[in-house]
């Protein structure tokens, strides 16, 4: 992820390295768990993680610096599908992404920082800075369907990559009910069939004329 941050999360280094930056963002996500955003600073993250806090300011140089790399690091583990069609791929993403935010300490660290980034400048910065590098990430599943294809040729990857994630971010903060298994299934036919139709930047005059579309 590229923020004002030392650019925090771009690499994995290893050896001690990795394990002072592993027990960094431990700590952050448990400094979190306890007293959310707003609780959160260097020094109690520095106690917590046993590295010393000019080490911290060093590396991450600010709270937001921190979250912004556990954010990028726990999305990681969140697999970007590339199975040959972009129906399979939206499916098996979205899917991916039920189980990402069916962890409730996962949906607990978006909702404190979606809460504080309507509050805090900084916070905000760090939330925009991380959809900025996954949702074009994420997209590069819509070029290989443009590609092949599948969508109109000016589909726009990162507007088909918000609106598959947008009823999940509306189910956790605005209706407060968990993500499950049906919303990954209607959220990704709604999205392939709104992809084709060009209604993301492409032609919007019908269905792409595709033979792998169900």
């Amino acid at each position: 992820m590229t923020t004002a941050h030392q650019a925090p999360g771009e690499t994995r280094p290893g050896g001690r390295t990795a394990r002072t930056r592993q027990a960094v963002l431990t700590a952050v996500f448990a400094e979190l768990d306890d007293g959310g955003f707003a609780g959160l600073t260097m020094e109690k993250v520095a106690q917590r993680s046993g590295i010393h806090v000019a080490t911290l300011y060093r590396r991450w140089r600010c709270v937001e610096g921190l979250v912004c790399e556990l954010l990028t690091d726990l999305s990681g583990s969140v697999p970007l599908p590339d199975t040959g069609t972009l129906p399979d791929d939206l499916r098996a993403l979205a899917h991916s992404i039920t189980a990402f935010y069916g962890e409730g300490r996962i949906s607990r660290l978006i909702e404190a920082v979606v809460s504080a980034a309507a509050r805090d400048p900084q916070a905000a910065s760090v939330l925009r800075s991380f959809f900025e590098e996954r949702l074009p990430l994420a997209g590069r599943m819509v070029e290989r369907a443009v590609e092949r294809g599948e969508l109109p040729p000016e589909t726009d990857p990162v507007e088909v990559m918000s609106a598959l994630g947008a009823p999940f971010y509306y189910r956790i903060l605005i209706a407060r009910r968990p993500v499950d298994a049906a919303l990954a299934e209607s959220t990704a036919t709604a999205v392939w069939a709104a992809a084709r139709a060009g209604a993301y930047g492409g032609t919007a005059h019908g269905p792409v004329d595709d033979a792998t579309g169900p």
